[in-house]
């Protein structure tokens, strides 16, 4: 049982929910990119990976090489603050550089989209001064936050299935930290709660 729960703490690591969400949309909701073209997504999706967990992953395992932090895992909330404050600023950095380099407004949805994530990120690394909250269900149920409310934008509900396969999703993200005792019930509702709200109230702000 703890194998299946490592295996789907895995598949949906909170640093991966950037990649996935820019996914769903580009298949469910092209419009929530724009301005970003469809021949240059590959590569937007590329560098937001590259940004988002490529980088993150190699930071924390040079904090772990140097005793930073006990392990990849990060058991307590006092070894996180660090990391995440490293994790918070890349995730920033990135926004400013589509900002700033390549001309993205924040009247531009793809702007909006990235100012979302920066919030959920924001939020997290504020809330672990206070008490560990469980990032992978702050993580995914953010971008549930995201698409319940695009759901009502579409016409022929393109984001549905999306939607309840990652409502599925968080059921088993949160079970498994559970499961692998990673996290006390409370942390995983915290998370949960935090991340819907950051994200639902987010989008009616900005859209």
């Amino acid at each position: 049982m703890n194998v299946l729960a490592k295996a789907v703490s895995i598949l949906f690591h909170p640093l991966l929910m950037a990649s996935y969400l820019l996914l769903i949309l580009y298949n469910g909701l092209p419009a929530a990119l724009e301005p970003i073209r469809i021949e240059a997504f590959n590569a937007v999706l590329l560098m937001i990976f590259l940004v988002t967990f490529f980088l993150p992953v190699f930071n924390l395992i040079i904090f772990r090489v140097f005793g930073s932090i006990k392990s990849l895992q990060m058991p307590t909330r006092r070894e996180r603050i660090l990391p995440f404050i490293f994790i918070t600023i890349l995730y920033v950095v990135i926004t400013y550089l589509f900002y700033a380099k390549f001309r993205i407004n924040f009247n531009d949805n793809f702007l909006k989209i990235l100012l979302i994530v920066d919030f959920l990120v924001v939020g997290a690394t504020l809330t672990t001064f206070f008490m560990k909250v469980s990032v992978h269900s702050l993580a995914i149920c953010g971008m549930l936050g995201i698409l319940v409310p695009l759901n009502k934008a579409m016409d022929h509900h393109e984001l549905f299935y999306p939607t309840i396969a990652l409502i599925v999703a968080a059921g088993l993200v949160m079970s498994a930290r559970l499961q692998l005792q990673a996290h006390t019930p409370r942390e995983v509702m915290v998370g949960a709660v935090l991340g819907f709200s950051i994200s639902f109230v987010s989008v009616f702000l900005l859209f």
